[in-house]
């Protein structure tokens, strides 16, 4: 059976997998957990990375870790410094290595509102490959205040049941770590492993489109898609739980 090491993303913690972690362990499977730092503004991704590697056996190789939204930026650096078997990004960012988040979306902004967030956008080639592409983040999603309750109902938990909402709402964090929108990610390449990439063919924050294009552009594999919104884990545990497995075997 495999450990199942599940990364929550902005706004969350550990407790983001409750309704997850039972369907896991029906299967046989282990499941970590932790709570990443988000309210310290200075902790980068590296140090991320490490904490996430903390938590993990030094003597077990059928690893599977799993990164939802944010913390696709997170978990390839993981795989660099602990012995990784699958990687699975869940409604996730992928990174571009020696390139930041804001790199390959700025094209979606004018220029006040890139000065608004103190980041000049470079007109090289290297930076204008990205203007072909999809858009990362849906137009929902675009310049909302995610502290703001009813923005979080809307488009973070808007197919999720009333009850979950409101836990959800209960536990919400303050993200102060900016790292995985602004820092340059350190990898020189993506790891050598294996790779899967689950798109939610509802989610109102990174746009499925831009999902299906990076997963196959950067990752090399068809993304499995799942119905709903941004936070499976929450709306549909069940299925999840099912895709994860299937793709474990």
């Amino acid at each position: 059976m495999s450990i199942f090491c599940l990364v929550h993303g902005a706004f969350q913690g550990a407790w983001t997998w409750d309704l997850l972690i039972p369907h896991l362990q029906a299967q046989g499977h282990t499941v970590v957990t932790m709570d990443l730092p988000i309210e310290d503004s200075s902790v980068n991704l590296l140090e991320f990375a490490t904490i996430v590697s903390q938590t993990l056996p030094k003597t077990n190789d059928d690893i599977i870790l799993v990164g939802h939204s944010m913390a696709g930026t997170i978990i390839p650096l993981v795989a660099e410094i602990h012995k990784i078997r699958q990687l699975v990004f869940l409604a996730a960012l992928i990174p571009h290595p020696g390139k930041s988040t804001i790199d390959q979306f700025a094209h979606n902004f004018d220029t006040d509102t890139l000065k608004s967030f103190n980041y000049e956008r470079q007109n090289t080639d290297e930076f204008k490959q990205f203007d072909d592409e999809p858009n990362m983040f849906h137009p929902l999603s675009l310049g909302r205040d995610f502290s703001d309750v009813a923005v979080l109902k809307e488009i973070f938990y808007n197919d999720c049941s009333p009850e979950v909402v409101e836990m959800a709402l209960s536990k919400r964090r303050l993200q102060q770590s900016m790292a995985y929108i602004f820092e340059v990610n350190p990898l020189q390449s993506l790891p050598n492993v294996e790779y899967k990439y689950i798109v939610c063919n509802n989610d109102q924050i990174i746009s499925p489109e831009w999902s299906k294009y990076a997963a196959r552009k950067r990752l090399g594999i068809e993304p499995i898609e799942l119905p709903g919104g941004h936070c499976p884990h929450l709306s549909h545990p069940q299925q999840l739980a099912k895709i994860l497995t299937d793709a474990a075997d």
